[in-house]
């Protein structure tokens, strides 16, 4: 059997089918591998439980294993939900020089609940924090779209859920 860190490895070169520079691995959504018999399986969460993409990354992941030498099969679990906090650091930067601002805060986070305003968020362009929301929905449902005031660019913002 293969270990759970090289298994991972591999799968740090699958990407985001909507956003190819980050990996599903950076993207948090990679949750378990276990064996069962010899075949890997991995268990995913999806971003939101509507995601148009599973099927897509499903197949992405099989195929990655499969060219390894590895049978696999993967598993979805809703639960816990998917949430930005699990995005890496890295991913995180693959965004912001992608051109989509990260989530400013954390989405688990009690002081949250009481937060009436939008967060300040900076342009992935310009870097400046004059910026504003257009939309609550931007190129996805887990985006919302913002102007940037300095520079008048549209970007999309990766929302913290």
């Amino acid at each position: 059997m293969i270990d759970a860190q090289t298994v991972m490895q591999w799968l740090d070169t699958v990407p985001d089918p909507e956003i190819p520079v980050i990996s599903l691995v950076d993207l948090g959504i990679v949750r378990d591998i276990a064996w069962e018999d010899n075949t890997c399986v991995i268990t995913i969460t999806p971003t939101y439980s509507g995601c148009p993409a599973m099927y897509e990354m499903e197949q992405s992941i099989v195929q990655t294993l499969e060219k390894q030498g590895v049978k696999a099969k993967v598993k979805t679990s809703l639960s816990p939900a998917w949430t930005t906090d699990w995005i890496s650091a890295k991913g995180r930067e693959a965004l912001k020089n992608y051109g989509i601002a990260p989530p400013k805060e954390k989405a688990i986070d009690v002081s949250g609940l009481l937060r009436r305003t939008e967060p300040a968020v900076d342009c992935p362009l310009c870097h400046s924090l004059n910026t504003r929301v257009v939309s609550q929905f931007g190129s996805t449902p887990c985006k919302a779209l913002y102007r940037c005031m300095q520079c008048g660019e549209p970007f999309d913002y990766f929302k913290a859920h």
